[in-house]
């Protein structure tokens, strides 16, 4: 990457300089009751950002006063975890039903929150859940 310093004209080669994100589209593991529709995740620089697509095709999970018990959903590829010591938030929703979910060093996603409940295979159908969580790693 330039450095820029005094004097440098902008240039369109200058300005393309930069880091080339790293795209990756498999290696999400869905956790039992989960299954995975699709996944994007990318990386550029310490930057990272992930968009998780899963169905939940076990049980419902039942929501009171806004909280779940926690549930492992999935666990992310070695090269898109956090890095820091602590877990991070993240937010998730299925159209209507949404809550929070923390990812750990691990790569384990686990779900913490849900405005609802989350239908499984005992509810009026699978829910699909989209995740959806940036974070800078350390």
């Amino acid at each position: 990457m330039t450095n820029w310093l005094a004097g440098m004209e902008i240039t369109a080669a200058r300005l393309a300089d930069g880091i080339d994100p790293t795209v990756t589209t498999t290696g999400l593991s869905a956790a039992s009751g989960f299954s995975v529709n699709d996944f994007y995740g990318v990386k550029s620089g310490k930057n990272v950002e992930l968009a998780i697509y899963l169905a939940r095709t076990g049980a419902d999970i039942t929501a009171s006063g806004g909280n779940i018990s926690d549930t492992a959903c999935c666990t992310v590829p070695s090269g898109l975890r956090p890095t820091a010591t602590s877990t991070i938030n993240g937010s998730w929703d299925n159209g209507s039903v949404s809550g929070g979910f923390v990812i750990g060093t691990d790569g384990i996603c686990t779900l913490r929150t849900s405005s609802g409940n989350i239908n499984g295979t005992a509810g009026t159908g699978v829910t699909n859940l989209r995740l959806h969580i940036s974070f800078i790693q350390d």
